[in-house]
């Protein structure tokens, strides 16, 4: 896909032992999905995965911050935590962190269901 940034390249990179993960244009940014399951994001060059009431106090207690976005000139936070410091630099670093992403992003769609 024209416009993919060395840093979706090298995301995609590091989660290929999970699958076919693609990465989806959205909004200036990059959803990541396997299985048709959003499960991570990318903005600028963070990471970001999906994270919920089972997952992410992991996130939190790895010093994780929120992906948040301008709305109406106030902050809006969403379900999604940066992967942690580090985590990019080796696939067996980030692929725990990116399946407790998947594990969120599968819950939440059972739930919608």
């Amino acid at each position: 896909m024209s416009g993919r940034t060395e840093f979706v390249d090298r995301a995609l990179a590091c989660l290929l032992p999970m699958g076919p993960v693609r990465a989806r244009a959205m909004f200036g940014s990059w959803g990541l999905f396997l299985d048709d399951v959003m499960f991570a994001l990318i903005a600028g060059e963070h990471l970001y995965f999906k994270v919920d009431a089972e997952t992410e106090a992991r996130f939190v207690g790895a010093g994780s911050q929120a992906f948040t976005y301008a709305r109406r000139g106030a902050r809006v936070a969403m379900s999604y935590r940066e992967a942690p410091a580090g985590a990019l630099e080796a696939a067996e670093a980030l692929l725990p962190w990116a399946e407790l992403g998947l594990g969120a992003a599968r819950r939440a769609r059972r739930r919608k269901r």
